[in-house]
């Protein structure tokens, strides 16, 4: 039987009250299902894995989460593979909203079967080449005018950086991207990436 990671263990303990069962439950079917599996922390999220990742579950202030790394393969012609920020059980605020444990087992036990075969994700196993990043002068300008908002977007990782240009730069019209904007540099001057509010420790 696989050992439980102490990690996990803190991380159900420091999740909402109402989302520990929804943890405890799944951690139990997931390791019944792959006894042979793997516990880890990736993401900041209690991460499960068997020759590669199999599956992830988060919680936050009001739902969790649950996601299948090779979602496309699993979920073969289901809505749910679609990996979405919700995962692909939509905001689980109860274990009424988990499939079946027999549903969820029969995932989890192709996931270790994938991954076993040596089987590659379709949309991972080749990644899209990125152009460079290109800041938008308004953006620069107002990082000119603020400090910490400036240092805190100098120290994100690439793809941080990306998320908060990429949201500003998709606004349809002016008064969209002016508001996303000071949102922005709000955020930044407070330390938080763009998708804070998806990550645990800035719950």
């Amino acid at each position: 039987m696989a050992r439980k990671n102490p990690r996990v263990d803190a991380y159900i303990q420091k999740a909402a009250l109402f989302a520990r069962p929804i943890l405890k439950h799944l951690r139990k079917v997931i390791h019944a299902a792959c006894p042979d599996l793997e516990e880890t922390i990736k993401w900041n999220c209690p991460t499960f894995e068997h020759k590669g990742i199999m599956c992830g579950m988060a919680a936050f202030k009001n739902h969790c989460i649950l996601g299948f790394w090779k979602a496309e393969l699993i979920f073969d012609g289901d809505k749910r593979k679609k990996r979405e920020a919700m995962g692909h059980f939509g905001r689980i605020t109860s274990l009424a909203d988990l499939p079946d444990d027999k549903t969820l087992t029969a995932y989890v036990r192709k996931a270790a079967k994938l991954n076993e075969a040596g089987v590659k994700s379709p949309t991972r196993s080749k990644p899209k080449k990125k152009s460079p990043l290109k800041i938008p002068d308004y953006f620069g300008a107002a990082l000119k005018k603020n400090a910490n908002a400036r240092t805190t977007f100098e120290n994100l990782s690439p793809s941080h950086q990306r998320e908060y240009v990429e949201w500003m730069t998709d606004a349809k019209q002016d008064e969209t991207r002016e508001r996303r904007l000071k949102t922005s540099i709000l955020w930044l001057s407070q330390g938080k990436p763009q998708n804070w509010r998806y990550m645990p420790e800035w719950r």
